[in-house]
């Protein structure tokens, strides 16, 4: 295991300059790879999950058997990384993801600058910081060079251009073909939220049979450069009903199609369905589920006030609306606007 991780540091991309004061690797989230430390750091929270979850998966591809516990350093337990990167029975090579870095305790602090002296062999610990001030000298000592580490660096996209390169990456590992005027008229649509251009992204992936143009995009997503399909879901799941038939009428106004808004109902209801009930922390649950922890997030809130019944009464709507505006019905907004009245009710007659 530890061979193909040192093969796979020497393949990867080349690391950007260190910044002052830092002796170690600085690399984009793309290019996160293998180290005994890896500290994830930006406010970028969308990309400071993938990078982990790439890391995740890349270290189970080479050996199955990887052990994986996630630690919260703001309710740490005394001794927890100890117990946690003690050797195992069957020496199986461990990952430890560690959240809440810029929230940590004293002990956490104490205890993680103590182990960067001697890292564990066979296993990655990933320290995530979100930024701010608590846990600067932890940073400072992996920065140094303590614990033989690297540093994902997940800052905020804020230029268009930058957005830009992102959407063209997704398609560009994909295979997938997609032309430039497509790609502007992407980060146009969902320009305030990268997650869900990510997730846009994906969607045509999927679908598109062939090179995806501007027509392909405005197939799926007409009028969302004013009206994101995704607000209308928002609004009609917070009990927003007056918002949501709004910007309902906006988007069709706009003239977008039914189909991509009933997909985003969709996919809101179902992420929903899968963690209702379900417990456990949102990396615990993203893990179980084949989420990413922001999806989990957003779900756990989106269900405060939800029954099972009501829960069950909207997903059997949204089949019905989904067969209405795909030829199944005559009037494919009175179906939507149906069901933005059965999810504002929160599946209650």
């Amino acid at each position: 295991m530890v061979a193909k991780a040192q093969g796979a540091r020497r393949a990867a991309p080349q690391a950007r300059t260190t910044a002052k004061g830092t002796s170690i690797p600085q690399v984009s989230w793309h290019q996160v790879r293998p180290a005994p430390i890896v500290l994830v750091s930006g406010t970028e929270i969308f990309l400071a999950e993938r990078a982990i979850r790439q890391l995740r998966d890349f270290l189970k591809l080479e050996d199955p058997s990887l052990e994986i516990t996630d630690v919260q350093a703001d309710s740490y337990a005394p001794g927890e990384l100890l117990t946690l990167a003690s050797p195992s029975l069957f020496g199986e090579p461990r990952l430890i993801r560690v959240s809440s870095v810029e929230k940590c305790t004293d002990t956490f602090l104490t205890e993680a600058l103590d182990y960067l002296t001697n890292p564990a062999e066979d296993t990655y610990m990933v320290l995530r910081h979100g930024g701010g001030v608590r846990g600067k000298k932890l940073l400072d000592t992996i920065r140094g060079g303590g614990g033989g580490g690297i540093e994902v660096v997940c800052t905020e996209l804020k230029k268009d251009t930058e957005k830009y390169e992102f959407a063209s990456a997704e398609f560009k590992v994909a295979g997938k073909r997609v032309t430039a005027s497509a790609l502007r008229s992407l980060v146009a649509a969902f320009s305030d939220d990268l997650a869900e251009l990510s997730a846009a992204c994906q969607q045509l992936i999927s679908d598109a049979t062939s090179e995806i143009t501007e027509t392909t995009v405005d197939r799926y997503y007409g009028g969302r450069v004013e009206t994101n399909a995704f607000k209308v879901a928002d609004a009609a799941i917070a009990g927003r009903n007056g918002e949501a038939l709004l910007t309902l009428r906006h988007a069709l106004s706009s003239g977008a199609d039914p189909v991509p808004i009933v997909a985003a109902f969709a996919s809101k209801i179902r992420t929903m369905a899968k963690v209702y009930g379900a417990r456990g922390s949102a990396g615990q649950l993203a893990s179980t589920l084949g989420l990413a922890p922001w999806q989990v997030e957003r779900a756990q809130r989106d269900l405060r006030g939800w029954s099972d019944e009501g829960l069950a009464r909207c997903i059997e709507v949204l089949a019905e609306t989904d067969a209405g505006v795909k030829g199944g019905g005559r009037d494919p907004v009175f179906v939507l606007e149906r069901l933005i009245g059965v999810i504002v009710r929160r599946g209650n007659v």
